[in-house]
């Protein structure tokens, strides 16, 4: 078992605190995001899930934008463009698949 609290917190980029959890192939993301801090246009391998948990969050996928909001989810396709900006100070939920190495702890 592992407690969440217990999980040390990285900022990934300005405004994004993640606590990460590892299996074999995949990575569970747990971000706590403050207003209106961004994450650039970017791809990777991985496929993702979106869920928020609180909070507004833009996400533009492909150059379209939707808001995404508590208990809705989006799936990002694997090397599809994607970025984001928190409308909102937001608690967010990320699946990778496979493992994101660069967010061990």
């Amino acid at each position: 078992m592992i407690k969440l609290k217990r999980i040390k917190e990285k900022e990934i980029v300005p405004g994004f605190f993640g606590k990460f959890c590892h299996g074999d192939k995949m990575t569970l993301a747990f971000w706590e995001v403050k207003k209106g801090s961004s994450i650039p246009e970017h791809n990777h391998v991985h496929e993702q899930i979106l869920f928020v948990q609180s909070g507004k969050f833009e996400l533009a996928l492909e150059g379209e934008k939707i808001t995404v909001k508590k208990n809705e989810l989006v799936v990002i396709p694997s090397n599809k463009n994607h970025s984001g900006i928190a409308l909102s100070d937001c608690k967010l939920i990320d699946v990778f698949t496979p493992k994101r190495e660069e967010y061990n702890n």
